[in-house]
C-alpha cells in the first residue's frame, strides 16, 4: 500500500505564510537599519577628544634615541643624549632624523637612506623602553565610559604610531589615529586635526585638543579648538606661553579639567 503524502496547504494559506515571513524579514531589516543609524548618530554626537601621542600619552624618547643612535653608529658617529633627542621630537620622523644627522655633522640631503633605516630599526623595537605616562590607560578608559570619543593626531608616521599603540595595548582606547603621513598636511597645520575630525564624522564645535607642545597649540588655535596642555612633555618653549585653556602636571587630572572648562560628553 502506497504511503500517504501530507496534503498540500491551500494556495491562499501558502501565500499567507510566505507573506508573513516576508513581512517579518522586512521588519527585521528595518530595525537593523534603524539601529545602525542610531549607532552612527550616537558616534557622531559624542564629544571628541583629540590627543597628541609622543610627550602627551607616552614617553617615547628612549626608544627614539635608541633607533637614532643605531643609525648614527652605522655612520661612525657618536650617540646623542636623551636631552638632545627630546628637543628634536615633535615634527615627525623626517625632521627628527635630519636634526640628528645635522647635530652629528652630517648632511641629511646627502643621506636619503637614513630615514627608512631609522624607521626600520624603530618599528622593529618600538616599545622596549617606551611607556604610557602615569594614569594614561586608566584615565582614557574612564573618559570613554563617560561618553567621550577619543582619537590621536600625531606627527609620527601612521604605521609607526599604530605599531606603538598595539605594542602598549592602547589601540582599543581610540576610535581613530591620524599619523603625520595620513593627510597631505600635518601639525601645526590645522588641516591635520580637522581632517581627523571630519573622518570621524565629528564637529569641531564638539572637540578639543590635548597635547604638550607648540605644534599642538598652533593646530588647535588655528582649528578653533579648546586646548589642554601637559607640562611634562616635549615642548621646546614655555608651555605657559602657548595659550592653553588648562595646563596639567598629571594626565589623571584631565577629567576634572574638562569638567571645569565645560567640555563634557
Amino acid at each position: 500500500m502506497a504511503a500517504a503524502h501530507p496534503a498540500a496547504a491551500p494556495p491562499s494559506l501558502a501565500r499567507g505564510g510566505q507573506g508573513r515571513r516576508a513581512a517579518r524579514a522586512k521588519a527585521g531589516g528595518s530595525r537593523l537599519r534603524n539601529l545602525k543609524r542610531w549607532a552612527q548618530t550616537e558616534m557622531m554626537n559624542g564629544y571628541l577628544l583629540v590627543f597628541d601621542l609622543d610627550g602627551t600619552l607616552i614617553d617615547s624618547a628612549p626608544d627614539l634615541r635608541a633607533a637614532v643612535n643605531a643609525v648614527l653608529r652605522e655612520r661612525s658617529r657618536a650617540p646623542l643624549t636623551l636631552a638632545q633627542i627630546r628637543r628634536m621630537i615633535g615634527d615627525g620622523a623626517p625632521a627628527l632624523v635630519a636634526r640628528a644627522l645635522i647635530a652629528s655633522g652630517l648632511d641629511p640631503t646627502a643621506d636619503p637612506a637614513a630615514l627608512p633605516r631609522f624607521l626600520q630599526l624603530y618599528e622593529a623595537d618600538a616599545v622596549r623602553l617606551t611607556r604610557p605616562y602615569p594614569g594614561v590607560p586608566e584615565t582614557l578608559a574612564m573618559l570613554r565610559r563617560r561618553g567621550y570619543r577619543t582619537a590621536i593626531c600625531t606627527n609620527k608616521p601612521q604605521h609607526a604610531a599604530l605599531t606603538v599603540l598595539d605594542g602598549l595595548g592602547l589601540a582599543p582606547l581610540f576610535d581613530a589615529v591620524a599619523g603625520g603621513d595620513r593627510f597631505a598636511v600635518k601639525k601645526p597645520d590645522p588641516g591635520h586635526v580637522l581632517g581627523l575630525i571630519a573622518a570621524l564624522g565629528g564637529d569641531s564645535a564638539a572637540a578639543a585638543m590635548i597635547g604638550d607642545n607648540e605644534n599642538d597649540a598652533a593646530a588647535a588655535h588655528a582649528a578653533g579648538l579648546p586646548l589642554v596642555l601637559m607640562r611634562y612633555g616635549y615642548a621646546r618653549v614655555d608651555p605657559t606661553t602657548l595659550g592653553a585653556a588648562a595646563l596639567l602636571d598629571r594626565f589623571a587630572d584631565l577629567p576634572a579639567a574638562l569638567d571645569r572648562l565645560g567640555l563634557t560628553a
